[in-house]
């Protein structure tokens, strides 16, 4: 069980695990997850740690899309907006690339929600590992994170 898995059950929050065998080879974990578990892309959304002028925040955009980081830094008020690195995001959120969870992050970090998710019923984020993939409502997400919902997807 994974820190995401975990806090959900602790808030009974209603969600869905789903998994799936993970290919070491993939270009995209986001899109790998779509295919191999037959999900609407629209709705699977990747999790992107940002670095916004040394604050680290979390973006979530759809698979399909990619993160417009001007717009992001913009709305965070921070001059420019990068990816971290891998070893930040791992030692910040205690997950993997590929398997980096929205919830139940070792330092919680500020999150940010495309808007574009708040007419879904329902979404799909990572569960905190590669092959792992976690079902909930759009709601349930943005209130367990303490998100605010952003128009961040290009």
């Amino acid at each position: 069980m994974t820190p995401a898995i975990a806090l959900l059950q602790q808030q009974k929050i209603a969600h869905e695990v789903l998994s799936y065998e993970h290919s070491p080879n993939t270009p995209s974990y986001g899109l790998e997850a779509s295919e191999k578990l037959g999900l609407n892309p629209s709705k699977v959304f990747k999790t992107l740690v940002t670095d916004c002028s040394g604050t680290l925040v979390v973006a979530l955009v759809p698979v399909t899309q990619s993160l417009n980081l001007k717009a992001l830094a913009k709305s965070v008020g921070c001059k420019k907006a990068h990816m971290a690195s891998p070893s930040i995001v791992q030692a910040k959120t205690g997950y993997v690339l590929g398997g980096v969870s929205p919830l139940g992050q070792k330092s919680p970090l500020k999150t940010f929600i495309d808007r574009s998710a708040q007419t879904l019923d329902v979404m799909y984020v990572s569960a905190g590992k590669r092959g792992l993939e976690v079902a909930l409502s759009p709601a349930s997400l943005c209130r367990l994170c303490s998100a605010q919902w952003l128009d961040i997807a290009t």
